[in-house]
């Protein structure tokens, strides 16, 4: 039975038994986010090839429609370092306009996910595979911000990443030296504060004090007002763009991509969110608020948009419960751009990129990275195909290719599972003995062959079956397949049933099945294999199918 809820926000849910007390703790929790998601909503803005502002309508327009149609508690919503490599492309090849395209189609394919209900299939992503791109996205962050890091005077940066290496070694003797100490002042202060308090966020302490100094000893570094001058405050007017029809087929890829990962990223989130709360989110009506805000974020001139863990993790831990904190933390920033934004045009790029360097460590999970490089082969080459390909290659086609290698492997493993013996004559020896129905306990009338399929009778599988039927010598008068071990069948199986069953009937040998689940009997029912078979042919027990 379906969950009559399943679209319906959690914020109406929470609402019903609200108190004052859980108020004061929700705009405590939002203030503490909201002063959290500035510098990283800029930065994350700035990264992807954007103006800062554009980060910081994203937080707010999208983080508050997150909050407030959402199906998990607890979720904030915004920017985030996994989309940077992705809208960074967008931006280079299809410009602002291409980007608002490919968000706002991106919104409208979450909805239609929502709504087939595929928010508990997209948790299955295979973990190689999420670990894979997060750790190459971690890189790629890392290595765009080695030019603002060390402030070094060059032009545009390749976009490759081996061409943007090699022109950071050809310009590395004009460091800054200013911008480094900057830097690495950034990373200090975020380091130092984490291991003191969570509740004063490390990153703006590292902004205040370095952007202080950079003014109090006129340091010679960019900021954010050189390279885009003042950052506009409030939100812009709603705008929807020309949309090109031969440009949508040129973005419908980077905005299945855009899609997938912030489908991915917000239910990871709220999966995350729930474990810290007790709670259980409604996965559906999350990605239907994920595509609604995409489109609004979209419209109002952002960039995309997804639930950010980090940015849960401490709305949780500051005592936020429902929605009404995310949303708060949406209006504690946009207060933020209405009377403090003239300010940031102050801040260091090299503080900036500070942050970013120390989100890219965060995002790059490593030990998970050597734990799964140590685990099954098969997870191995998922994560290394997936992490080199995002690297090198494109993040799109990393996650294209990482899925449809993960789907092969499990495909194999699965085959690997399905056994198919011939458990009469000198094949016997393949029951086990400790099985009280093992056919070796019963009485075989001669010139019966008995098959046993054990495990999933898929088209992975089907190979064995038509091999191990093949190795009879000499027909027998009754085959009987007996598939007590099998939890499920396909369409490719049936009709490899339905091939041996015409063989046998071409041959005058009778075609027996036996102790079949009702899963699978339903399934070869349905496909009408059943009615060609005969039910005085189907036999619920072993004993019964013996009777000759």
């Amino acid at each position: 039975m379906r969950n009559p809820k399943a679209f319906v926000p959690k914020i109406f849910t929470t609402l019903k038994t609200y108190t004052r007390k859980q108020f004061y703790a929700d705009v405590i929790a939002g203030i503490v986010v909201g002063i959290v998601a500035l510098p990283l909503a800029i930065a994350f803005g700035i990264a992807s090839g954007v103006s800062p502002e554009k980060g910081l309508i994203t937080a707010v327009v999208g983080g508050f429609i997150i909050s407030a149609l959402g199906g998990s508690k607890v979720q904030i919503g915004g920017p985030t370092g996994a989309f940077i490599v992705i809208v960074y492309g967008i931006v280079q090849t299809y410009g602002i306009a291409g980007l608002t395209i490919a968000t706002l189609m991106a919104g409208f394919m979450l909805i239609i996910m929502g709504f087939a209900r595929l928010g508990a299939i997209i948790k299955y992503i295979p973990h190689p595979l999420i670990v894979g791109f997060t750790a190459g996205i971690a890189l790629i962050i890392f290595s765009s911000e080695v030019k603002d890091f060390f402030g070094l005077t060059m032009d545009a940066v390749p976009a490759g990443f081996l061409q943007k290496w090699i022109a950071y070694f050809d310009h590395f003797n004009v460091v800054n030296i200013y911008a480094l100490l900057v830097g690495l002042a950034t990373v200090i202060i975020i380091v130092f504060m984490s291991k003191i308090t969570h509740r004063i966020p490390g990153a703006l302490v590292a902004i205040l004090v370095c952007t202080a100094a950079a003014v109090i000893f006129h340091l010679p570094v960019e900021t954010i007002g050189s390279r885009f001058g003042a950052i506009h405050g409030g939100i812009p007017k709603p705008i929807v763009d020309h949309i090109d029809l031969a440009v949508i087929q040129h973005l419908v890829r980077p905005a299945f991509t855009i899609a997938l990962l912030g489908a991915i990223e917000s239910l990871l989130s709220a999966v995350v969110a729930d474990g810290m709360i007790g709670g259980n989110n409604r996965s559906n009506m999350e990605l239907v608020a994920q595509g609604v805000a995409n489109i609004a974020s979209s419209i109002f001139g952002g960039i995309p948009v997804t639930g950010a863990i980090a940015r849960t993790a401490t709305n949780v831990k500051n005592g936020g419960r429902t929605p009404v904190a995310g949303m708060i933390h949406a209006v504690t920033l946009l207060l933020i751009m209405l009377f403090v934004g003239q300010w940031a045009k102050l801040i260091p790029m090299a503080c900036l990129a500070g942050i970013l360097v120390v989100v890219a460590y965060n995002m790059s999970e490593w030990r998970s990275f050597v734990g799964l490089l140590k685990g099954p082969r098969a997870d191995a080459m998922v994560l290394v195909a997936t992490f080199i390909l995002t690297v090198l290659v494109d993040l799109t086609v990393a996650i294209e290719i990482g899925l449809v290698l993960a789907a092969f492997l499990f495909i194999s493993r699965m085959a690997k599972v399905s056994k198919v013996d011939m458990v009469t004559g000198e094949t016997s020896d393949e029951e086990d003995d400790n099985d009280p129905k093992a056919i070796k306990n019963y009485t075989v009338p001669k010139g019966v062959e008995v098959f046993e399929i054990k495990g999933p009778f898929f088209f992975g599988a089907a190979y064995k079956f038509k091999e191990a039927i093949a190795v009879m010598e000499n027909p027998p008068k009754t085959i009987i397949i007996r598939m007590r071990f099998v939890p499920i069948i396909d369409a490719t199986a049936i009709n490899a049933l339905e091939t041996v069953f015409k063989e046998s009937k071409k041959q005058n040998i009778r075609f027996e099945l036996s102790e079949i689940q009702p899963d699978v009997f339903r399934e070869i029912e349905k496909f009408g294999l059943l009615e060609k078979i005969g039910a005085e042919n189907v036999f619920s027990n072993i004993e019964d199918a013996l009777v000759q």
